[in-house]
């Protein structure tokens, strides 16, 4: 827990619904926007962690950051500071309980909504290589999720 909030601090991230600053502002990094597509509803939060390792994907513990948002009906925006360039996966999650965790029907099917980057196609856990994405060094980067319930 203490080494994912480390890792949290130390990627200064943030949310907001603006639009991310440009390059030239983030010196350590790029700004990462995640589009949230979808939401079905305002209950409770959404929850969106940035993953840069298969061994790390799908487990929050494990992430390089993790953020909340309110969830709102439709679009909701999930920005990260200072990304470094590379490879990275992302995971989000409609948190309707407040819990702070995906909860499963049968401990296997997603019994809240859920998206992965690249929008691939599930017929079981889903694999980082699938959601995989490029952060570049020299402009911001954003990733479409779109929301499955």
């Amino acid at each position: 827990m203490c080494r994912s909030l480390l890792a949290s601090v130390a990627l200064v991230g943030s949310v907001h619904a603006q639009t991310a600053a440009p390059a030239a502002s983030q010196p350590h990094g790029q700004t990462l926007t995640v589009v949230l597509e979808g939401v079905a509803h305002e209950r409770g939060s959404v929850r969106v962690g940035l993953y840069a390792t298969p061994s790390s994907f799908r487990k929050e513990m494990h992430a390089l950051a993790v953020h909340e948002a309110p969830a709102a009906p439709g679009v909701v925006r999930v920005v990260f500071d200072a990304v470094p360039a590379g490879r990275y996966a992302v995971m989000a999650y409609h948190d309707e309980d407040g819990d702070g965790k995906l909860n499963m029907r049968f401990g296997m099917f997603p019994a809240e909504g859920y998206g992965l980057s690249n929008n691939p196609r599930v017929m079981g856990p889903p694999a980082f290589e699938d959601s995989a994405f490029e952060v570049a060094a020299d402009r911001p980067s954003q990733i479409n999720v779109v929301m499955k319930y």
